[in-house]
C-alpha cells in the first residue's frame, strides 16, 4: 500500500528515466560500432596479399577513434543536461508541504 501520494510530475520523471536509458544504449551502440571498425581495420592491416587496400585499414582505425570520441562526448553532454532536469524535477517532488508551511510562517514572523 502506498503511504505517500504520487508526485504530480510522475510522467516527466519517468520520461527522464527513459531518456537516461536511451542515452546509455546509444553510448553502447557507439562503442560497438567503434569496436567493429577497430577489428575491421586491424584485419585489413594484417592482409599481406592486398597491400593496395592497406590504407583502408588506417582509415577504419581513424574513424574508430572518431566514433568513440563522438559517442563519449554526446553521452557526457546529454548526461549533464539530464542532471539539470533531474534537479529541477526532484526539487518539486521532494518539497514537503509541512516544511513549506513552516517556511511561510517563519517569513511572516520576520
Amino acid at each position: 500500500m502506498r503511504t505517500k501520494p504520487v508526485p504530480v510530475n510522475t510522467r516527466e520523471i519517468l520520461a527522464l528515466e527513459r531518456t537516461k536509458l536511451a542515452n546509455e544504449r546509444t553510448l553502447l551502440a557507439y562503442i560497438r560500432a567503434s569496436l567493429y571498425l577497430l577489428l575491421g581495420g586491424l584485419a585489413l592491416l594484417q592482409l599481406q596479399e592486398f597491400k593496395q587496400i592497406q590504407w583502408l585499414g588506417y582509415v577504419a582505425l581513424v574513424i574508430c577513434v572518431c566514433f568513440l570520441a563522438i559517442g563519449i562526448s554526446r553521452f557526457i553532454l546529454l548526461k549533464r543536461r539530464l542532471y539539470k532536469w533531474n534537479k529541477i524535477l526532484f526539487v518539486d517532488t521532494l518539497s514537503d508541504p509541512t516544511t513549506e508551511n513552516e517556511s511561510v510562517d517563519s517569513k511572516e514572523n520576520e
